[in-house]
């Protein structure tokens, strides 16, 4: 088993998700940003996850990414089977027929002991450990797009009037 660089995104991607979803879906344009990922490479992690529940997606203005329906329950080992897959590479190199056969036995223990260990460290704590370091979430701006925030200034209404039968009757009034 190997932790890629997509499995290392995934994980920071899920504990911010974590630290910041109470307030309001996370869009991973947000997200993108604040780690520096690329948003497409970042929509290709978030369709595994999404494809194993482990997040849900939210529509339109205002919406983005929140945790899904296992919140707290979501385990590291959860989030790497969904990016890497759950086989370790030495069974695919067993089926191969590779020199590596001798080894087989090692490289499975080591994958169980691995993903036992990631089984034992949950999203949740390692949330509330960001939060024990002075991590704090910023609120983010909501745009009320469509609203005006301030109603637009009232026109000067023209004493002259506007149409030519009003002309009429305002002309001999004025001359």
């Amino acid at each position: 088993m190997r932790l890629s660089t997509r499995g290392r995104f995934a994980i920071n991607a899920m504990i911010d998700l974590a630290l910041r979803q109470r307030h309001c879906p996370v869009p991973l344009s947000e997200l993108a940003l604040r780690h520096g990922i690329s948003l497409s490479y970042l929509e290709q992690v978030f369709a595994k996850l999404r494809q194993h529940g482990l997040v849900e997606s939210t529509r339109g203005p205002g919406g983005g990414y929140t945790l899904g329906f296992r919140g707290d329950t979501i385990s590291v080992a959860d989030i790497v089977t969904a990016i890497e897959g759950s086989t370790p590479e030495a069974q695919e190199d067993a089926a191969a027929g590779s020199p590596t056969d001798m080894t087989q036995a090692l490289w499975e223990q080591l994958h169980t002991a691995l993903m036992a260990h990631m089984q034992t460290i949950s999203l949740r704590s390692l949330a509330l450990e960001q939060r024990a370091k002075g991590f704090a979430v910023q609120e983010r701006k909501s745009s009320k797009k469509g609203i005006l925030k301030n109603p637009a200034a009232s026109l000067a209404r023209p004493s002259a009037p506007n149409s030519v039968f009003a002309l009429g009757q305002w002309l001999p009034g004025r001359a």
